[in-house]
């Protein structure tokens, strides 16, 4: 037998072998290529989840502020003065009574 007869048989022994080297690393790349879409869109919507808690976290601070705010005495003093018709005595108009304990109580 010729020498490029024989040359031309082995690389149709080798062709089902690249073919299954091709078809594995094209598997690979569409694996590798879904696994980073996956990633990218997780870390988006991770990335807007965390923007919507500082967001959520920035109201909560607000809205306790305000609540401070409306619970001052400085702020419910004038409206409860005007719905309730209540007011702070004067130093004059204030009685202190001293506690008595049980053992300190005169006996009749």
């Amino acid at each position: 037998m010729p020498k490029g007869a024989r040359s031309g048989k082995r690389p149709a022994r080798r062709r089902p072998l690249i073919a299954l080297f091709l078809l594995g690393f094209f598997v690979v790349a569409m694996g590798v290529i879904a696994r980073r879409t996956f990633g990218i869109s997780q870390a988006r919507e991770i990335r807007e989840r965390a923007e919507r808690r500082d967001a959520l976290d920035a109201a909560r601070v607000k809205l306790e502020g305000d609540i401070r705010e409306a619970s001052s005495r400085a702020r419910l003093g004038p409206l409860v003065e005007r719905r309730l018709q209540m007011y702070v005595p004067a130093d004059s108009q204030v009685i202190i009574v001293p506690r008595t304990t049980p053992a300190s109580r005169p006996t009749p």
